[in-house]
């Protein structure tokens, strides 16, 4: 398996407007914490480490 890269989220205007909304009336430091919390959630939630790493490899990289 490796990490899908096409679009695949329904509804990805909504999500995005759930997330921003997620952080709404938090502070700078409670909104990192969030996100950081989320990419572990989302992370177990995936559980391939392999896929895990490629999603490190090319978050680190300019463009990702």
């Amino acid at each position: 398996m490796s990490l899908t890269l096409a679009p695949n989220i329904s509804d990805p205007d909504d999500f995005y407007a759930e997330l921003i909304g997620g952080q709404r009336e938090l502070s700078e430091d409670e909104a990192l914490r969030m996100n950081a919390r989320l990419v572990l959630l989302l992370a177990n939630h995936i559980g391939d480490r392999a896929i895990l790493s490629e999603a490190i490899r090319l978050a680190r990289s300019p463009g990702g």
